[in-house]
């Protein structure tokens, strides 16, 4: 039989084994699955940083190609930063291109930003200090909000639509930031040759659920960061995992993410904007920049309002 010592070292262990077990669990949101619109996809979780005071908000939007992911894909280490330094965090979903096509899942995203501010005094956010956040498909739909004009109709009967679609700032990792194809077509042939017609092609058409490639380009025109940046548009922060001068991966698989994913298209946004003169910080390995994390950045941002 274990001695009463033995016994009380093997329950102190068990208790410090599931507190760092716990630590790395990420926290539960303070409202789960609440429903913005009608369908499935459409709804969102909330964390509130202090349910005691006013608190600015960060929404994450989930990458995926636009055919996978959720909002559970939230960083644990992001969401538990950005709620320390008092910033409460919504995670969103959105409809997939294969429920409905492009811009659908951006619309999503827009209703999702008016029916959080529509709630806003209720969940104590300030509405007027919103950043958004997010990776590959769900950097570009972060962009096309930033960078879009107010989309915000006074003028309906819905209470929802007439909150402003504005943000003060946007975090976005290995974003696209166009999706107009002669952009594409010239990355492609310059990085993976080739492999030109895997772009244009019946995909690209199912994507924005058109006939021909000219009418998927009017569409995607309208949801590319590098047309829609203006002078009043909040600052980005961009991050990507390669610098311009590295060479493809070998590995087919690796290279197409790699590709897709590429600086050139934040590279291309940055100088853009540096002749509009909006801040525009631009991270990727060896490069010094202002900040050093996307948590930085929203932190900075959000924080100094």
């Amino acid at each position: 039989m274990k001695s009463l010592k033995t016994i009380n070292i093997i329950l102190l262990f068990l208790s410090v084994s599931y507190v760092g077990y716990a630590q790395k669990e990420k926290p539960t949101p303070d409202l789960v699955n609440v429903k913005y619109g009608e369908h499935e996809r459409q709804v969102l979780d909330v964390w509130f940083a202090d349910k005691h005071k006013t608190t600015p908000l960060a929404i994450f939007i989930h990458g995926g190609g636009f055919q996978s992911g959720s909002k559970e894909k939230v960083n644990r280490k992001e969401l538990v930063k950005l709620l320390k330094a008092g910033i409460s965090v919504a995670a969103i979903n959105y409809r997939y291109k294969t429920i409905a096509p492009l811009p659908a899942a951006h619309n999503d995203a827009k209703l999702a930003l008016q029916f959080i501010r529509s709630n806003a005094s209720e969940w104590n956010i300030d509405k007027k200090n919103i950043g958004v956040f997010g990776g590959s498909a769900g950097a570009q739909i972060c962009m096309w909000l930033a960078f879009s004009d107010e989309m915000a109709r006074p003028e309906s009967d819905n209470a929802i639509e007439k909150e402003s679609t504005r943000v003060t700032c946007v975090a976005a990792r290995g974003g696209q930031t166009t999706m107009e194809s002669p952009f594409w077509l010239e990355h492609i042939r310059k990085f993976s040759p080739g492999q030109e017609a895997t772009f244009n092609g019946k995909k690209r058409l199912q994507t924005f659920g058109v006939s021909t490639l000219e009418e998927a380009d009017v569409i995607a025109k309208t949801i590319s960061a590098l047309d829609l940046i203006s002078s009043d548009d909040p600052p980005i922060f961009m991050q990507y995992g390669m610098t311009p001068n590295d060479a493809v991966p070998g590995n087919a698989r690796r290279a197409r993410g790699w590709v897709v994913h590429h600086v050139a298209f934040g590279t291309a946004l940055k100088e853009k904007m540096d002749d509009l003169n909006v801040e525009a910080d631009l991270k990727y390995p060896g490069v010094k920049t202002t900040y050093n994390s996307s948590v930085a950045f929203l932190v900075a941002k959000l924080l100094s309002k």
